[in-house]
């Protein structure tokens, strides 16, 4: 007896099971029931949605679905899209904001959305997830062929976004229906104003002449750097331009009210009263800023914790419609936040700011700003990176990319970011199998082997990921010429297994774009060496390593074909780097007695930046306007430099070059001196070279210095003095000018 109950249990328990697992069919074999139903006066969004709908059916199936007012519907069964009769009967209130509902009842499937785009976004839910299509990147959707189009009979699905604002900042975002699929935005969308705005607000091109006082005072001296936020008319005129802005804008939703990207906060009595109080500048910030969200309690006002702005105030809480714009910018990016130890500081400014407000938005990098195409192994941060986001209150995102420009795995990235926006536990694996699969077809194997690879070995080189490193500093761990080989011999296998299929090829040689372009950076670096741009004819004349030219020119025309618009943030543009080679090879290579020679320091170069370590100053190869590499930098320290020849050489000249780019507080030497000797402790004078004062700019320049004179010694020294202090306009807490040497060429 107990036996007959259990199998009548089970009996019943198959039928429930069954039950549950009934469909509706919508299409089959290119026959339907079911017409799609908008309400009697359809918005624009709900007559997008419902052709949307009509389309990726009949793409799927071949069956087109007829649509039609809610009054006139004839058919047994229907999708119901937006704010009809029928979603009232089904669905009590409203949505929440973006939120979609995916809803049975009956026969009838309805698409119902909150306010916003949530409707859109619940139309590409049901297509991605019941026709089976896909839209992985900013080209057309992949859609099956169905001869059967079915839905769970008990379906029921309600999705609201994670985060209130989603962007992604790489090519993609310009693809509206990439942004509507994956649910993202654009703060153009939605921003009357974006980003750093006080010049935008107050701008000191207009003002500055006439009123400095609206601007910081920095070390006594006004300065255009930021505004003076307790100047009475420094509001009046930002709330005047706000009102101007808005009334071209109206339906904007945030406006930003942001320090300019720059340094040097006002030091005013009324400001500093402010910050001291409240141990940051950011007093006086909030302290305007409240102000400023008082004149509009309609709009939301933004701005930025950032640089100096970074840490919160002690007591001010900023008003309701006021939200603080996070960035986490000087973190390395190798280890998830959490765990990273540089991102210590802005662990604690999450805490900090989120004790004072829940209105917090999140400024995310996720590329390498100084080298957009260059490898940035750190797919495997961005899972863990976003769940600490939801964990600790973050309430919407710009996560930069490479902009409107091609980025390594800038399709990749997007995508998974996109993924992890909407559902912070997506399976990462799964997606990035999915994505290389119907992205790059049968190469996707060989692509997901060079990821692991590169990932595993920058991983092993315990070399901090940094979004302003450079690949040519790893050219002695995780980017060395003989691992450059294994990745590329992934790629070669990638390429030869779409070699036929020329959509798939088109996009694994942008992949290929990465490796290339560390080769050619790392060329410059190696200059007369194995791997640099120069080698020895038959006559032992330095000339172009053969085949270099044409390798140069391949890389800017795939660049060109890939939609690289620069190579770096404000980085030159695919033509640019070409005549940048142009000088190079035109440049040939200089003669110097000094190449190879050993060199001894009295003081230590910076290690951040450590090029060739001493040998830079004689390895034969001239620096570019990249200080990263090629380039010996002192910080806050003189460079003195002493040569050793190996023998007494006659001397007819010197001649280097030192870097002036104070955007990077790199500033030319106070003072250069050259002495020689012959038995490196007696020297004698050469010459002293003069060196040009120190003026206010912001531009990049190689400059050269030289002397003349007749010699015969063993030893060169060359001794440049720091500038020792920055400069007013450049000035900035904890920092010191630094000095940057290239090559001593001795003729």
């Amino acid at each position: 007896m107990k036996l007959l109950y259990r199998l009548a249990f089970l009996l019943i328990a198959v039928s429930a099971c069954s039950g549950n697992a009934q469909e509706l069919i919508v299409v089959d074999a290119g026959t339907s029931q079911y017409s799609i139903v908008v309400p009697a006066k359809p918005s624009r969004l709900e007559e997008k949605s419902a052709k949307v709908l009509q389309d990726y059916i009949h793409r799927a199936t071949g069956k087109t679905l007829s649509i039609v007012p809610e009054s006139a519907k004839q058919t047994p069964a229907a999708f119901y899209i937006g704010h009809t009769r029928k979603e009232g009967t089904i669905i009590p209130g409203r949505l929440p904001a973006e939120a979609y509902r995916l809803q049975v009842s009956g026969k009838d499937i309805l698409i119902c959305g909150g306010s916003g785009r949530g409707l859109i976004y619940g139309v590409y839910a049901f297509i991605e997830k019941y026709i089976g299509a896909h839209k992985v990147a900013d080209v057309p959707a992949i859609v099956p062929s169905l001869k059967k189009l079915s839905v769970p009979d008990n379906l029921k699905d309600e999705s609201r976004p994670l985060f209130t604002y989603r962007e992604v900042y790489y090519p993609a975002s310009a693809d509206a229906e990439y942004l509507e699929w994956h649910r993202l935005q654009r703060f153009e969308d939605l921003w009357g104003l974006w980003g750093h705005s006080y010049n935008k607000l107050v701008p000191a091109g207009t003002y500055f002449k006439t009123h400095p006082e609206y601007y910081a005072l920095v070390k006594g001296v006004r300065q255009p750097t930021q505004l003076c936020l307790s100047n009475q008319e420094v509001f009046n005129i930002a709330v005047a331009e706000l009102k101007k802005r808005m009334a071209d804008k109206p339906d904007a939703m945030y406006w930003s009210v942001s320090p300019n990207d720059d340094i040097g906060w006002c030091e005013c009595d009324q400001c500093k009263a402010i910050d001291d109080a409240q141990g940051s500048p950011s007093g006086s910030l909030i302290t305007f800023v409240n102000r400023v969200a008082n004149q509009f309690p309609d709009k939301y006002i933004t701005t930025l914790a950032y640089g100096y702005t970074h840490r919160a105030p002690r007591t001010i809480t900023p008003a309701g419609n006021v939200y603080i714009f996070l960035s986490n910018i000087d973190a390395y990016r190798n280890k998830p936040l959490l765990a990273e130890s540089s991102a210590a500081p802005f662990r604690n400014d999450v805490k900090q700011w989120h004790q004072l407000t829940g209105n917090l938005f999140l400024w995310d990098y996720v590329t390498q700003f100084t080298a957009y195409l260059a490898p940035f192994p750190n797919l495997l941060t961005l899972q863990p990176n976003m769940q600490f986001y939801k964990e600790n209150g973050i309430k919407g995102l710009f996560v930069q990319g490479s902009g409107d420009t091609y980025g390594e795995w800038a399709e990749l990235r997007s995508y998974l970011l996109a993924q992890l926006l909407n559902d912070e536990k997506a399976d990462v694996k799964k997606n990035t199998e999915l994505f290389l699969q119907e992205f790059y077809g049968p190469a996707a194997k060989f692509l997901l082997q060079y990821i692991g690879q590169t990932h595993g070995d920058m991983d092993e080189s315990k070399r901090r990921l940094d979004i302003y490193g450079n690949p040519v500093n790893e050219w002695n761990s995780w980017l060395t010429p003989e691992k450059l080989d294994a990745y590329s011999a992934l790629l070669d296998a990638a390429e030869g297994a779409v070699e036929t299929k020329p959509v798939f090829a088109e996009r694994v040689a942008r992949v290929r774009l990465s490796l290339e372009y560390v080769v050619l950076q790392q060329a410059r670096f190696y200059g007369i060496e194995k791997f640099g741009v120069f080698e020895k004819d038959k006559n032992k004349q330095w000339v172009v390593k053969s085949g270099l030219r044409e390798r140069v020119a391949r890389f800017v025309t795939a660049c060109r074909k890939a939609g690289v618009k620069e190579l770096a943030e404000g980085g030159p543009s695919p033509d640019a780097y070409l005549a940048e080679w142009e000088e190079i090879f035109a440049g040939g290579v200089v003669p110097s007695s000094a190449v190879g020679a050993k060199v001894s320091l009295q003081h230590a170069f910076a290690p951040e930046y450590p090029a060739k370590a001493e040998r830079t100053l004689t390895d034969g190869v001239p620096g570019y306007k990249d200080y990263s590499y090629n380039w010996l930098c002192f910080y806050g320290t003189d460079m003195v430099a002493t040569i050793d020849m190996g023998a007494k050489k006659s001397i007819s000249g010197l001649k280097m070059h030192f870097l002036d780019d104070p955007r990077h507080w790199i500033f030319l030497p106070s003072a250069i001196k050259v002495e020689v000797s012959d038995d490196g402790v007696n020297f004698r004078p050469y010459a002293a070279i003069p060196v040009p004062a120190m003026e206010e700019h912001y531009n990049c320049t190689v400059t050269p210095f030289a002397a003349e004179a007749a010699e015969k010694a063993r030893y060169v020294r060359v001794s440049a003095t720091s500038p020792g202090q920055l400069p007013v306009w450049r000035f900035r807490e904890n920092r010191k000018p630094m000095i940057a040497c290239d090559e001593i060429y001795v003729q």
